[in-house]
């Protein structure tokens, strides 16, 4: 074991691994004269978002509640495509995270902790993921989202071996300091040297 501190890596999904390309939301911003980011800013709140995070709400129930936000600073038909195109927004994955991913996983077991919605699993298989991880908590299938201190014990579960014996990495640092609070090992995500960095240890 050497002089490792983990035994599971515990990893966020977007903004470590899974990235949206907003191109087409920030072209129809600017068509409508409305500030680039606002639909994003709009899509993220509490209160439109964490429904969604939870499982309480559909896509389109989502993209609905977007474009009546929408609305209030643009015609309607307008704020429902720019909804559509943000809620439908293409992804990629970084290969580099993957890579490192995929070769920590042959040494120990990988737990993806994310807050996403309901269709997670179809976007895996999109990005050709399904296998990256043995287990996958996904916020909307459990319930409770990150920074919830429920999550990381399901996560540390999952993975079958104790919180403190955890590696998490995380682009958020309110979800970073809730791992840490729960005893983990915990790294915030800036770009793949971090993550290259973090898993050192077993790589």
């Amino acid at each position: 074991m050497g002089n490792r501190v983990f035994d599971a890596v515990l990893c966020d999904l977007d903004g470590v691994i899974r990235f949206y390309d907003l191109t087409e939301v920030t072209r129809l911003e600017r068509a409508a004269g409305l500030a680039e980011g606002i639909t994003a800013e709009i899509g993220f709140a509490p209160e439109r978002d964490l429904p969604l995070l939870l499982g309480q709400i559909s896509r389109a129930q989502w993209a609905a509640s977007i474009a009546d936000a929408l609305a209030d600073r643009i015609p309607a038909p307008q704020a429902s495509e720019l909804a559509a195109a943000f809620a439908h927004a293409p992804f990629r994955a970084d290969q580099c995270a993957v890579e490192l991913i995929g070769k920590a996983r042959g040494r120990m077991p990988v737990v993806l902790v994310t807050n996403a919605p309901a269709w997670l699993d179809e976007d895996l298989a999109l990005l050709g993921l399904t296998d990256l991880a043995d287990h996958v908590v996904n916020s909307s299938r459990v319930g409770i989202a990150k920074p919830d201190p429920e999550i990381y014990r399901i996560a540390a579960e999952r993975a079958g071996v104790p919180a403190e014996r955890c590696l998490f990495v995380d682009d958020t640092q309110a979800n970073i300091d809730a791992a840490r609070a729960a005893g983990m090992t915990a790294v915030l995500y800036r770009d793949p040297s971090d993550l290259r960095q973090a898993l050192a240890p077993v790589l």
